[in-house]
Formats: C-alpha cells, sequence, structure tokens
C-alpha cells in the first residue's frame, strides 16, 4: 500500500497546554451538560421512563461517531478538525459550511448555557433579571478564554470534576435510598417505578422516539475533544483513551443516573423547565439537597458555555487560514489564545442576553433546537468524512490510521441512517420544525458568502493537499 507524502505541517501556532488529566476530564464533561441536567425533565414528562432506553440508543450512535472522529483524528490530529476533514474529503465547500456551522452550533449553544445559568440563579435570587445573570457570567468565561489554554483546561477540569463527583453522588444516594428505603421518598422507592405507571412506554413508543432530538442535543459537546486535537500535548495518547472511555460515561453517568431517578421518583412527578435531579433530590428531602444539585447543574451551565467559547475561537481561526472567513482571525494574542475569534463569538452568543430580556420563559427552547440542527450535520460530516477516508485507504491511497474504528465504515453507515431519522422526526415537530427554517437560512446565507468568496478569490474553492502535523 502506498502512504500519502507527509510534510511538516505550518506550526499551528498554539500551545499544546492541555496534559492528559485536562483532555481526559473535558471528554467527561462534555458528555454532561445542561441537556442532561435541565431538558430530561421536560423529556421525562413526554416519554416516561422509556426515556432511558432514548438515551441507551442514541448514546451507541454517538460512539460510533465518536470512533470514526477518533480514527481521523489520529491520521491528521489538526485543531478545527471536523471542518479540515470536511474540506479534505468532501472539497472546500464543505469546509466551509461545515466550519461555520459548528461555529454557530457553540453560539446559540452558549446562548443557551447562559439561558440555564440564568435559571438557576433564580432559584436562589428571583428577584434578579435573567439578562443581568446571563451577561455576568458572559463577561467572567469570556475574560478566562482570553488568558491561557492552560487556565481554560484547568477551569474546565474542575467544573468536570464537580459534575463527574455530583452525578457520582447522586447515583449512590439514590441507590441507598432504593436499597434501605431511608429519607421520605423511601417509602415509595422501587424498581417497579419504572413500569407500574402506564408502563415503560406510557405515552407510547411514538412519543418516545419524539423525544430523541433532545437526546441529541443533550450529547452535543462531546465532539469537543476533537477540537482539542491541536493543543494535546500527546494527542497519540490521549485521544484514543478520552474516545474509549465514552461507553462507560453514557451508561453511567445518563442510563445510570437517570434509572436511579426514576426508580426513586414516579415519572409522573417530573414537569418540564425543572431538573429532575433537582426535583428528586427535593422528594428525598435531604437539607439542602436541591440547593446543592441546582449548584452543580449551573457549574454544569458554565462548563458548557466555557467550551463554546475555546471551540468557537479556534473555528474561526481555521476558517480564517483557508481564506474562509477574515485573514484578521488569524492572529494569536500574546498568550497564544485566538482572542479576536473569541471575542466576535462572545459578542454573538450576547444575542442570549438579549433573549433573556425580550422572551425569557421561551429563550431555551428556541436556541436548543437551533443548536440540535448544527451538531447533527457536524456529526453527519464526521461520519461522512470517515466513510470516504476508509475507502481512500483500502484503495491504498492514504495511510492506515493508528486508531482504526470497529467495523470500519459500517457502523458510520448506521449512523447516518440514524441521524437522517432524528432529522425527520424534527421536521415533524411544529415546535422544533423551527430549527430547520434557521439551518434553511443559514445555509443560503452561506451559499451567497461562498459565491462571494471564490469571485474574490478563486483560489479558494480549489483542493489543497492535506498538511500532516509530526505529533508525539
Amino acid at each position: 500500500m502506498t502512504s500519502a507524502q507527509v510534510t511538516d505541517a505550518p506550526e499551528e501556532g498554539y500551545e499544546r497546554g492541555l496534559g492528559s488529566r485536562q483532555v481526559q476530564m473535558i471528554a467527561i464533561g462534555g458528555a454532561i451538560g445542561v441537556g442532561l441536567f435541565l431538558m430530561a425533565g421536560a423529556n421525562i414528562a413526554k416519554a416516561g421512563p422509556s426515556l432511558i432506553l432514548m438515551y441507551a440508543i442514541a448514546g451507541v450512535i454517538i460512539f460510533f461517531i465518536m470512533r470514526a472522529l477518533g480514527e481521523l483524528l489520529l491520521y491528521r490530529p489538526v485543531s478545527g478538525s471536523f471542518a479540515e476533514y470536511s474540506r479534505e474529503f468532501l472539497g472546500p465547500f464543505f469546509g466551509y459550511f461545515t466550519g461555520w456551522t459548528y461555529w454557530l452550533m457553540w453560539v446559540v449553544t452558549g446562548m443557551s448555557e447562559l439561558t440555564a445559568t440564568a435559571i438557576y440563579v433564580n432559584y436562589w435570587f428571583p428577584d434578579i433579571p435573567q439578562w443581568v445573570t446571563a451577561l455576568v457570567f458572559l463577561v467572567i468565561l469570556f475574560a478566562v478564554n482570553l488568558i491561557s489554554v492552560k487556565l481554560f483546561g484547568e477551569l474546565e477540569f474542575w467544573f468536570s470534576m464537580v459534575k463527574v463527583t455530583a452525578l457520582i453522588g447522586m447515583i449512590v444516594i439514590g441507590l441507598g435510598v432504593l436499597t434501605f428505603g431511608f429519607s421520605s421518598a423511601g417509602d415509595t422507592a422501587a424498581v417497579s417505578n419504572l413500569w407500574e405507571f402506564d408502563g415503560f412506554f406510557p405515552k407510547g413508543v411514538g412519543a418516545s422516539l419524539m423525544t430523541l432530538q433532545g437526546v441529541m442535543f443533550a450529547y452535543l459537546a462531546v465532539e469537543l475533544v476533537g477540537v482539542t486535537a491541536g493543543e494535546s500535548e500527546d494527542p497519540e495518547k490521549t485521544l484514543p483513551k478520552a474516545i474509549n472511555t465514552l461507553p462507560w460515561r453514557i451508561a453511567l453517568f445518563y442510563v445510570g443516573a437517570l434509572t436511579v431517578i426514576l426508580c426513586v421518583v414516579n415519572w409522573t412527578e417530573f414537569a418540564p423547565g425543572v431538573s429532575p435531579f433537582v426535583e428528586a433530590f427535593a422528594k428525598i428531602g435531604i437539607p439542602a439537597g436541591a440547593a446543592i444539585v441546582n449548584f452543580i447543574v449551573l457549574t454544569a451551565a458554565l462548563s458548557s458555555c466555557n467550551s463554546g467559547m475555546y471551540s468557537t475561537g479556534r473555528m474561526l481561526r481555521n476558517l480564517a487560514e483557508s481564506s474562509e472567513a477574515p485573514r484578521v482571525f488569524t492572529k494569536l494574542s500574546s498568550t497564544k489564545t485566538p482572542a479576536l475569534g473569541i471575542l466576535v463569538s462572545v459578542l454573538f452568543m450576547g444575542i442570549g442576553v438579549i433573549l433573556n430580556y425580550v422572551v425569557p420563559e421561551k429563550a431555551f427552547g428556541y436556541v436548543t433546537s437551533v443548536a440540535t440542527g448544527a451538531g447533527i450535520w457536524t456529526w453527519l460530516m464526521i461520519l461522512v468524512s470517515h466513510v470516504l477516508y476508509r475507502r481512500a485507504v483500502d484503495a491504498g491511497r492514504l495511510p492506515a490510521s493508528s486508531f482504526p474504528a470497529p467495523g470500519g465504515a459500517k457502523c458510520s453507515y448506521v449512523a447516518i441512517a440514524f441521524l437522517l431519522f432524528v432529522t425527520g422526526l424534527i421536521a415533524y415537530d411544529k415546535d422544533s420544525r423551527v430549527s430547520l427554517y434557521v439551518m434553511a437560512g443559514w445555509a443560503a446565507a452561506l451559499g451567497i458568502g461562498w459565491m462571494i468568496l471564490k469571485a474574490r478569490n478563486p483560489q479558494v474553492a480549489e483542493r489543497r493537499e492535506p498538511q500532516f502535523e509530526k505529533v508525539g
């Protein structure tokens, strides 16, 4: 088999300041966010205990996506990976479209997390307007991201540590209630709660399937580990380890935590807009338990917003280096951070502050549906790029990755079919259908932008040989 010509890539300029423990915890924390802590309440009300199965099925698909990404990352680890692989395997337009769409995903995700932080702070301080809280946290996290990638990594490490420790604690306490029957929930806590209240599918299989769009939003950010590739100290070791731990993370933190909660408190007592974890601890009656959980879910929202600022700045720089965004975004600050890209992204996230001022009761729903649509596109591009990469490897045109996905491209085809099915569900649901309208408008805007780019610089539409960076 012939191998591709490997050249020394132009130095990306980033500081490889993310150590193994930080990449591991970023990967773990990426799988635990507002989608689980807040949106699960609405989804439980829609689907009952069957939501557990939806998280498990979607979790398998997410693992397929991440193993496909992992194979690509170890073939060529670069910052802004999704856009780079789309650019290489599908052409310059797809790299441009994917990079800008991933940027959009994180901008609107940042809006949703800011909205969530405002909701959580209202638990303690109901008189503070949501928009004020959102603005304060936006400014604080912006300052953190400007200082250095090491500070970002350290903050994200401790954010994730709080989430992980708390979830494990919740599971242990819930199992204690089930086993020993202590607390005010002890008399009614039982495994049979999973089927006694109108069965495991109380609203029908169709209603359960409709929650998949919300479930997929909960998994957004697991691919963030791919963006860290350009700043990881040893991607050859840290990335495979981070990706291979995904199944147990999903099994424990999503499937396990929801199973325990729905055994302790029957599903009919949960409602939209209230974290099921906060509700469960209130039912158990642990002193200050609900307030503690509220602090934890606040941490989860801040963690996700922090990650959004990190990834949007890197993606804008990647686009600028490919002449698909203003060249000024290629500049790094003295601390080797894409400060201008982060600033512009934060300004757009500020729209979330405005939404919290204008329509505080609807802000979260609006932005999460758009983020899900953008996330599905990103995952599809990862999977299609992986399929095309495997074809190139089988034909002898490219070197094999040191971290091949199990089953080759077969699992990627399954995941592609699943994501298209979820897109169909979004189109069917009148409440979430707005995300497809927004994505259609976004696609039209990017199409116009691409035509302008080509007119000004025809070389932008030319395929370029991929640059390989020596790592390890």
